[in-house]
C-alpha cells in the first residue's frame, strides 16, 4: 500500500535537510523508536508497537538509497522483522524537503508491506495513524533544531583548543538511552478512526444482550 503525508518543521531548510539524513540526530523525535547502531548510510533500530494489550518489538535495518541535497530528497528502504516471528514490515520511504522562507515543508511517500497484527488496520486506519506519528515527529524535530547549535558547526577540544573531526571509519554504535522508547500505541494514534469502526459491533453485542435479557425474562 501506498500512504502519502506532509509535516513543517520551523527551521531553514538546509538545517531540517542535516538533521533528516543523521538517524542519530532525529531517532528520539520518533514514537516507539531505538536506534542501535549507524553505519555510513545503513542503520539498524528497532520500534515498540502497543495494539491493546498486545505488545510487538520490529528489529530491523534502513539504507539510504539515495541523496540529492540539491533537490533535498531522500529514499530510504528498511525492512523489519517482529522479534517472536509474528509479523514483518517493509518500506520504501521517499522524503522531499521544500523552503517555505524560514520554514520547511515536507512531504513524505511511503510504500508498505506490512504483515501479522498491524495489517488488520488497513490502509485507511494506518494512513490516519501514520499522519499522527508524522505531526509529532515534525513537533520534536522542530523544538530539536530550534534549541541545537546550527549544523555542520566543528566540535572544539577544550583541552587543546584544536578542532575535532569526527571518525567516520568505524560504526557509530549509539549509547542507549536510560530507557528504552516507550512503545508505540496504535490504538491511542488511531483513536476515533477505531471507535468509529467498532461502534458498529459494540451496538450490535449491546442490542443482542438486551434481547437476550428481556426474551428470559418473558420465558420466565
Amino acid at each position: 500500500m501506498q500512504l502519502e503525508h506532509s509535516f513543517s518543521v520551523d527551521a531553514p531548510i538546509e538545517t531540517v535537510w542535516a538533521a533528516l539524513i543523521e538517524p542519530e540526530r532525529v531517532a528520539g523525535c520518533m514514537p516507539g523508536a531505538t536506534l542501535t547502531e549507524v553505519d555510513g548510510d545503513k542503520f539498524t533500530g528497532q520500534i515498540k508497537v502497543k495494539i491493546g494489550p498486545v505488545a510487538l518489538v520490529y528489529k530491523g535495518v534502513g539504507t539510504f538509497i539515495e541523496k540529492d541535497e540539491d533537490a533535498h530528497r531522500a529514499v530510504i528502504e528498511g525492512s523489519a522483522k517482529e522479534s517472536r516471528g509474528q509479523g514483518t514490515a517493509k518500506a520504501t520511504v521517499s522524503m522531499s524537503l521544500k523552503d517555505e522562507g524560514g520554514t520547511t515543508t515536507g512531504s513524505v511517500v511511503t510504500d508498505l508491506a506490512i504483515t501479522g497484527k498491524p495489517a488488520q488496520f488497513g490502509r485507511g486506519m494506518l494512513s490516519d495513524v501514520g499522519g499522527k506519528i508524522i505531526d509529532q515527529f515534525a513537533s520534536c524535530l522542530s523544538k530539536k533544531l530550534g534549541d541545537a547549535e546550527p549544523a555542520g558547526q566543528a566540535e572544539t577540544s577544550p583541552a587543546t583548543g584544536a578542532t575535532a573531526t569526527p571518525d567516520t571509519s568505524k560504526p557509530l554504535v549509539v549509547e542507549q538511552p536510560p530507557e528504552e522508547a516507550e512503545a508505540l500505541d496504535l490504538m491511542a494514534y488511531a483513536g476515533g478512526s477505531v471507535l468509529k469502526r467498532v461502534a458498529p459491533i459494540v451496538g450490535a453485542i449491546v442490542l443482542g444482550a438486551i434481547v437476550f435479557v428481556v426474551v428470559r425474562r418473558l420465558r420466565g
